[in-house]
């Protein structure tokens, strides 16, 4: 019975310190860590010119009115400084600091503090909208304290963290928290990948960093949810994809992403199915733009790109962010799904900021004439220059734009007007007479389903399958 006690007892101890062994502690005080980092970390304060219009009437009109734009020109224009707030960290003795884009854009004059009572001019080495983030030098010849990047790949959920900056104006305050979630999408920037944390975050703390407990910078704080200051859920720029673009920026002055050249859209449950695919999985390639290094290398239009240069695509939003990361002129494997096979396509990578899809031509062109396509009840016009510059779309876009649905369209639950229509049965559209031959074509076979390739009114480009009547 002795016998018996002595091994239960020990292997409670022994499952008890293995426990111990494999969990963090919690910290009992950040104040050593907060000391250590706090010279590092800086206020941001920016100036700008903003020109307003006064109200010359002594009453206002309602919203919407007519008689608001019609007498807001009689208005006298007057000029005034406003001001902003954020927060950055010092990555270099020299004073390079990093902050966010949004916190340093249009300003004027920028002006950090360090260590809540040293002020200094600084410029703008570097800033990228694409990912907000933004780099300075301050104007002198003092030496700081730097702080260094941790690796954010390794950063887990629950992990504890702690956030330094410049909320509110109220100058180094800390705040801790833990790894609430990873990958967060919430639509701010083309590049998303944020890491969630509940440290509290509020207004003022953009730019400033998130901290693991070595001390290292595993985030750029850059965003909150809720208007009216913390509710527990920031979000921040993982440093891995931070410190390729803040490279770039001190090395170059700017970026140099890797462009595919393609559009890509979802995998939808339905699209794997009829395409043989296991589960839904990969980027759809909804369009190639010509000439771009996918062109080149043979990517089509209706792939699905399922592992890029070794990197296995689970979700759609997971491609362009690994493109972007991979060096300009590297040549990659791209796996593809075609034809309900797996093949492989080595692509020669471009760059994205020179290239035809990511700027538009400033070339002007006729205001073209609208034409009534009558086997669909519809009215389109073909897509000009203008169309492509206003709505932002890639520059060698060719299709119609919908004027007028008529009520008994096929089209009339699928689309909506002011979409384009680019592609009809995996084919491109130039002209209304395109879309008339093939729409003549599939009304005169058995099936009478067509495949459109549409820009919606959001200029997102959508397959949409209709049945004609």
């Amino acid at each position: 019975m002795n016998k018996i006690k002595i091994i239960l007892i020990t292997l409670v101890l022994t499952f008890g310190l293995s426990i111990q062994s494999n969990s963090k502690t919690v910290p009992a005080s950040f104040a050593d860590l907060a000391e250590r980092l706090m010279p590092s970390v800086v206020n941001i304060s920016t100036t700008q010119t903003v020109t307003t219009t006064t109200n010359p009437f002594p009453f206002q009109f309602p919203p919407g009115s007519p008689f608001e734009d019609m007498f807001k020109e009689f208005g006298t224009p007057q000029e005034r400084k406003s001001a902003a707030l954020g927060s950055g960290f010092i990555i270099d003795e020299k004073g390079i600091v990093v902050t966010n884009n949004h916190v340093i854009q249009d300003a004027e004059d920028i002006v950090v503090r360090v260590n809540g009572d040293q002020e200094f001019n600084a410029k703008v080495i570097g800033a990228d909208p694409l990912s907000d983030i933004a780099v300075l030098q301050l104007d002198t010849e003092e030496k700081f304290t730097p702080v260094a990047f941790g690796n954010s790949d390794k950063a887990r959920i629950g992990d504890w963290v702690i956030a330094i900056g410049n909320p509110f104006g109220l100058g180094g305050t800390v705040t801790s928290g833990i790894i609430s979630a990873r990958n967060r999408s919430i639509g701010l920037s083309r590049y998303e990948d944020y890491i969630q944390t509940d440290a509290s975050i509020n207004s003022g703390n953009s730019g400033g960093p998130l901290f693991d407990m070595s001390g290292d910078v595993i985030g750029i704080n850059t965003a909150i949810l809720g208007r009216n200051g913390s509710i527990g859920i920031g979000f921040s720029i993982p440093s891995n994809s931070a410190k390729i673009v803040i490279d770039q920026l001190i090395e170059f002055g700017e970026t140099k992403r890797g462009w595919l050249g393609v559009r890509i859209q979802e995998v939808s449950q339905e699209i794997a199915d009829i395409e043989k695919l296991d589960e839904p999985r990969g980027a759809l390639v909804a369009s190639v733009a010509e000439n771009s290094p996918s062109a080149k290398a043979g990517v089509k239009a209706g792939d699905i790109i399922l592992e890029f240069n070794g990197v296995k695509i689970n979700q759609m939003k997971e491609l362009p962010a690994i493109v972007a990361k991979t060096k300009v002129g590297s040549t990659v494997k791209v796996k593809i799904w075609r034809n309900k096979k797996e093949i492989t396509k080595n692509v020669l990578l471009g760059r994205l900021e020179t290239s035809d899809d990511f700027k538009v031509s400033e070339k002007q062109s006729e205001t073209p004439k609208d034409l009534i396509i009558k086997d669909l009840k519809i009215t389109v016009r073909t897509l000009t220059k203008d169309d492509i510059k206003n709505r932002k779309l890639p520059n060698q876009t060719t299709g119609l734009i919908v004027t007028k649905i008529g009520n008994s369209s096929p089209l009339r639950n699928s689309i909506s007007e002011n979409s384009i229509i680019v592609e009809a049965q995996k084919t491109k559209i130039k002209t209304a007479s395109d879309l008339e031959k093939i729409v003549k074509k599939v009304l005169k076979s058995n099936q009478k389903t067509i495949l459109f390739a549409i820009y919606n009114t959001q200029n997102q480009r959508r397959y949409i399958g209709v049945k004609l009547d």
